[in-house]
């Protein structure tokens, strides 16, 4: 396995998720240096998701025929423009301009990743080189928006993103160097991309995706108010580090057996899902500190899994398939803070364990039908 190069588009994955996170984490002094209110700042987090959700298909369609390392050095590229562009704007619409071109590279980059890191791997650790690629994602919640926050406090919310605009050039220059290219697809070689629902397994890896990061999502977008609720309102980073922590438990144990036992550990994922959703509404800080926890082991790996699970069902499509969970993925985290944003309104923070709860039995019941295709018994 070509570890270097794997750990290089680890870090593509880093910045990809620290990009799309960091407002959160520079919300007020981002409101204040842009002359906005808070909530409009706050939809810097959700213009980049639309940017990834509206381009990610017709952009994975449009450069099918790409050498991949020109495809990814592109998006790298575009992370590194956009993000020196939000660090030097003063003007709030060119910040969101240059929030939706990140987006737009989150989507050419995400749909490449998995497919690249299959690529890298000998036959048969395939699952385990996207596991090394996607521990970028607990990396940067778990470290790199703690480190973003407290930097942008010391030296103010620009210098965070410039930050980030150093580390894209610095990758893109690994990447040159370090990363072997592969061959795009031969024009008029690509299977229609509507046409991929009909690949057997493709559909229900997809549904999946939608509805687990659409649960997933709308407890983790309101944690801090559902936590203010059962009295840990000052404990919200302790709570989001031991979800990270666990995280990183959970990508490491699903990427030492993937190839082996994709589907038990899809099951197993979501169970513990499940188990933490119903302990978080006891009301003792010990049992919810350990329902974090097993959220964070359970949802770790949940992005390794989906991932080559789309990759395994997909095929000579898989690509396309990639193109289609990225879009959903997106279309499910920007769902998930809407509809929490209403449950808050209406039902109150207590609701969020119980609706994750309930959205994770169709999940489970889709995975443990998928057996011959999607998540097979075999895997």
């Amino acid at each position: 396995m070509r570890t270097p190069a794997l750990l290089a588009l680890t870090t593509a994955a880093f910045v990809t998720v620290l990009t799309e996170a960091l407002p959160a984490g520079v919300l007020p002094g981002m409101s204040a240096g842009l002359g906005v209110g808070e909530p409009a700042a706050g939809q810097a987090v959700t213009i980049y998701a639309l940017g990834t959700a509206l381009t990610a298909i017709p952009l994975s369609a449009a450069t099918s025929a790409w050498r991949r390392k020109r495809l990814l050095l592109t998006g790298v590229a575009g992370f590194a423009v956009a993000n020196t562009v939000t660090a030097l704007s003063a003007a709030y619409p060119l910040t969101m301009v240059a929030r939706f071109v990140a987006g737009v590279a989150a989507g050419v980059v995400w749909a490449l990743l998995a497919g690249y890191a299959r690529r890298l791997a000998p036959a048969g650790r395939e699952g385990k080189a996207i596991a090394v690629v996607m521990a970028g994602i607990p990396l940067a919640l778990a470290l790199g928006i703690p480190a973003g926050t407290f930097l942008g406090g010391l030296l103010g919310w620009r210098s965070a993103f410039g930050v980030m605009s150093v580390i894209a050039v610095v990758l893109l220059g690994w990447i040159a160097a370090g990363v072997p290219d592969h061959p795009g697809q031969p024009r008029g070689g690509r299977l229609p991309v509507l046409r991929t629902l009909t690949v057997p397994g493709v559909a229900p890896v997809l549904v999946v995706t939608l509805v687990f990061v659409l649960a997933h999502t709308v407890l983790y977008t309101y944690v801090a108010a559902f936590l203010g609720h059962a009295g840990l309102g000052g404990s919200v980073d302790v709570v989001l580090l031991v979800f990270g922590v666990a995280s990183m438990a959970g990508i490491g144990i699903v990427g030492a057996r993937i190839d082996r036992a994709l589907r038990r550990l899809t099951i197993l994922s979501t169970i513990l899902v499940a188990v933490a959703a119903v302990l978080m509404p006891a009301g003792s800080p010990a049992l919810i500190y350990a329902a974090v926890a097993l959220w964070g082991l359970g949802w770790g790996g949940v992005p390794t899994l989906l991932q080559t699970a789309a990759g395994n069902a997909g095929g000579e499509a898989a690509d396309n398939a990639q193109a289609m969970l990225v879009t959903l993925w997106n279309a499910a985290m920007a769902a998930g803070g809407v509809a929490g944003g209403i449950l808050l309104d209406t039902a109150g923070p207590t609701v969020f364990p119980w609706t994750l709860l309930v959205l994770l039995v169709p999940v489970l019941a889709v995975v443990v039908g998928a057996r011959r295709h999607g998540f097979p018994r075999q895997s």
